[in-house]
């Protein structure tokens, strides 16, 4: 279809806002309820991490970049198509990244350790 005038009106009777909001409609549901338990999940490990970084001296001052360090690693977690050793790889990354930044090594293992349950890496 190489006429655009045409290709625009096709779309025009294709589209309707009804439609759409009808589609939303149905799917908001599910999406609210998806929602509301990742959020869960979310502040049960930003409890924990805070418990972490009460336990291990960090200032409050310096919790935004751990916290930060902990959300992406939740993030690399939700991911159904990784686990075991490439988890555990991707997750020491992270760590070395964020050590770089200057946060302490220690701390960053503690939280992977404790909060995700993600070991070191095997050696290569």
């Amino acid at each position: 279809m190489s006429d655009p005038v045409r290709r625009v009106e096709r779309w025009k009777k294709k589209y309707s806002a009804q439609r759409t909001k009808d589609t939303i409609d149905l799917l908001h549901e599910g999406m609210s309820q998806r929602y509301e338990a990742a959020t869960a999940e979310l502040v049960a490990m930003e409890i924990k991490v805070r418990t972490v970084l009460n336990q291990s001296g960090v200032h409050t001052t310096h919790y935004v970049p751990y916290f930060n360090y902990a959300r992406q690693l939740f993030k690399l977690s939700r991911k159904r198509n990784i686990a075991g050793d490439s988890f555990a790889i991707e997750a020491k990354v992270l760590l070395d990244k964020w050590a770089a930044r200057d946060l302490k090594p220690e701390v960053l293992a503690t939280i992977r350790s404790e909060v995700f349950d993600i070991g070191e890496p095997p050696t290569p």
